[in-house]
């Protein structure tokens, strides 16, 4: 049982490192960013050609450095044109984003699933608790809580931090009292970005499958985790994500797994009827 916990929180400290683009996207815009998923699997298929051509250790960085890039042009081009449309709009943007990505990766690889390269040290097999597997299994919920506390004391501790609170909580204010909207904006898909791409080479050194619509149930997983916490909560983010993992894998140690992804998504809508804001989340009040 202890391996399927520890996969558990594996698989949870992937969907987490997604779940906060997700959160903090939302948190500030009030925007689901449907693309983001595709962001993660899109950072997966540059780790592939990248690999192929270049040492994997030149590879990693330029794949982050690429993602977030990619991240920040997404925001740029499809999202601040929006900032003054209704929101429909920003949405239905951002679902084109989303099948632009998978259509373009289809384009690339013909829709074959790519091998994912081996990673230095994460795809190494090592034992710990008696238990054999990829050193990634072990180190990802180690990485996702170290992760979200140095966002946490970001967002606590510094200027660029204190400016989107003061956004996430009222866009307007914000923005009248000096506060450069756009360039918080543009952090925090940069933020999220980032996380996507170390989710991603976490993520696809443990399934090593990489094709076109590879981020789209991660990232819908990831959307149910950021729900589950109270979606503007990083840490609710994180927890919601957690618990999802360690749902997941206990289905499959109970036989149940053809049905572990309907568990996930009836727990969400057992915890919304109990609250709807989710675990963290806060009830907004707005103005007519």
């Amino acid at each position: 049982m202890l391996d399927y916990l520890i996969a558990g929180l594996a698989v949870g400290g992937q969907y987490a490192l997604i779940a906060i683009g997700y959160t903090m996207v939302y948190g500030i815009l009030r925007l689901i960013n449907f693309a983001h998923g595709d962001v993660f699997m899109v950072a997966g298929i540059m780790m592939v050609y990248l690999a192929a051509s270049l040492p994997v250790y030149i590879a990693m960085p330029l794949v982050f450095v690429l993602t977030v890039l990619l991240g920040f042009l997404i925001e740029r081009v499809a999202y601040k044109p929006l900032r003054s449309a209704p929101r429909m709009s920003v949405m239905i943007s951002a679902i084109g984003v989303s099948y632009l990505l998978q259509n373009f990766v289809l384009y690339i690889t013909g829709g074959l699933s790519k091998q994912y390269p081996a990673l230095p040290l994460l795809s190494e097999r090592v034992k710990l608790f008696g238990i054999g597997d990829k050193a990634v299994v072990f180190v990802t919920p180690v990485i996702a809580i170290v992760l979200m506390v140095a966002l946490m004391l970001l967002i606590k501790h510094t200027k660029i931090g204190m400016a989107m609170r003061a956004a996430s909580r009222d866009f307007e204010t914000a923005r009248l009292m000096g506060i450069n909207i756009n360039r918080v904006i543009s952090i925090t898909f940069i933020i999220g970005s980032a996380l996507a791409a170390i989710g991603s080479m976490l993520y696809f050194t443990k399934f090593t499958g990489v094709q076109p619509t590879s981020g789209a149930l991660p990232g819908l997983k990831a959307f149910v985790a950021a729900v589950f916490g109270g979606i503007g909560s990083i840490p609710g983010a994180v927890l919601g994500a957690f618990v999802i993992g360690i749902v997941e894998n206990l289905a499959v140690a109970f036989d149940l797994a053809v049905y572990r992804d309907a568990f996930t998504f009836a727990i969400l809508i057992i915890i919304l009827a109990v609250k709807p804001t989710g675990l963290f989340g806060e009830k907004l009040t707005e103005k007519v």
